[in-house]
């Protein structure tokens, strides 16, 4: 187990028993050229063209950079830059619905993945544009090219699902176990490994005997195993659950791979067995829309859709004192506008209290209670941080290791002070990346 993190009120009971609904096809979507870590893809598309659903409109524009397709047949009417829900902005392809057009949803040739190669399987997830879904958005087949000198010793598939309110995850496993199993299975082919686990928190006990029957399927071929771990935020962090499962510390500044470990998201399983075992590329994905609406659940969206839309069919209302978080509670962002669509990255839609304005100005100061830093589980000194950020001290953040913060809001929840500790620490990292620090 690792030191820190904080236990949180889950709200799951909101959402975990809605099952999945198919949210209908949006008249117009506006897909992000920029939802995946990384460069930009280059547009292959412009103004007037006709496209089709599951065609590429943008290419990679690097290693780390990914393919972007479209989600709906139709038109497109502009290329333009859009406010985007994780606040950033990028060009976006704005595509109008045309149900004249047909065909499309094809990235390659399907075949059994049995007879693919590392190499074959690796090029089929480039293909279908997969980035990590569980909110990081890292181009996947980065994850599966193992660089030169490292090797990949195990593969943990995440299905922790720790921040609150989100439960998008536990109702694709629920749902499609078996598929969501199959792409552990490829992941672990395409990585030449043998060894797997599958780690879910405690709150997620129900789903132990169906995953125990699964994987004692699997074991003749691979040697998988189920690990329960204690509902603790921030578990599902990558590094986090690495020690939870196998005990391996990941050097500060390091990689899972350092310690032999490669770690995916339950839903970027099931796209990769989708990409590989029929050919499907990243086009939709599983949300969560929950908090104070009337209608709470689970929803498979196209990649595009406007959120406003999404916000009117459950019936969400934006009004004063309240807020639209994208993400979870703990690490998603508070944005002022739902005129945003939804990218590759969306875990979920949260209408939230809105917090009181104090009407002070300025950050309130430290009372050096050390509650941050006992529950950092980065075992940083977040009092000490947040300090030499107001004062603007980039090279001393840098110095008490700044960059291996995580931004996972478990500083600024315990705070008796409310000091906004991760925005001083987004802020100064920032800086330091300016600075090329």
């Amino acid at each position: 187990m690792f030191k820190g993190g904080v236990r949180i009120s889950s709200f799951k009971e909101l959402s975990k028993e809605g099952e999945i609904s198919e949210f209908p096809i949006p008249g117009k979507v506006a897909i992000a050229l920029s939802q995946h870590t990384g460069l930009p893809a280059k547009p292959l598309v412009k103004k007037g063209d006709t496209v089709k659903e599951g065609q590429i409109i943008g290419e990679p524009a690097g290693f780390i950079s990914s393919y972007v397709h479209s989600s709906i047949s139709g038109r497109v009417t502009s290329i333009e830059n859009r406010n985007l829900p994780n606040g950033r902005t990028s060009p976006c392809v704005v595509i109008e619905r045309d149900d004249t057009i047909t065909g499309g949803k094809e990235s390659g040739p399907a075949k059994g993945w049995d007879s693919l190669s590392p190499a074959e399987i690796t090029e089929a997830v480039r293909q279908a544009g997969i980035v990590g879904m569980g909110g990081a958005a890292f181009p996947t087949y980065v994850k599966l090219s193992i660089p030169s000198g490292k090797k990949a010793e195990c593969v943990i598939l995440n299905a922790c699902e720790c921040e609150p309110f989100l439960t998008a995850d536990y109702r694709v496993l629920t749902e499609n176990m078996e598929g969501v199993l199959e792409g552990l299975r490829i992941i672990c082919k395409a990585l030449s490994v043998n060894k797997a686990y599958v780690a879910i928190e405690s709150n997620k006990k129900n789903l132990a005997g169906a995953i125990e029957k699964h994987i004692s399927a699997m074991r003749p071929l691979l040697d998988a195993g189920l690990r329960i771990l204690p509902e603790r935020y921030p578990q599902g962090s990558e590094k986090h659950l690495i020690k939870s499962v196998t005990c391996r510390e990941v050097p500060s500044m390091g990689l899972p791979i350092d310690v032999g470990c490669v770690v995916f998201n339950v839903q970027t399983a099931l796209a990769i067995k989708k990409a590989v075992c029929c050919g499907e590329p990243l086009i939709d994905r599983v949300l969560t829309v929950t908090g104070l609406v009337k209608k709470p659940g689970n929803l498979r969206v196209r990649i595009g859709t406007p959120v406003p839309d999404i916000l009117e069919a459950c019936g969400a209302t934006l009004s004063t004192g309240r807020k639209l978080v994208i993400g979870g509670p703990m690490m998603g962002v508070n944005i002022p506008s739902p005129d945003v669509p939804v990218i590759k990255s969306t875990t979920g839609i949260l209408i939230l209290p809105a917090v009181p304005a104090s009407g002070k100005k300025g950050i309130n100061p430290c009372i050096r209670c050390s509650r941050c830093i006992g529950a950092c589980p980065m075992n940083l000194v977040p009092a000490e941080m947040g300090r030499y950020a107001e004062k603007k001290r980039w090279d001393d953040c840098r110095i008490l290791n700044i960059n291996d913060c995580i931004e996972c809001g478990c500083c600024s929840y315990v705070c008796p002070a409310e000091r906004p500790l991760v925005d001083l620490f987004k802020w100064a990292k920032a800086e330091l990346r300016r600075n090329g620090s």
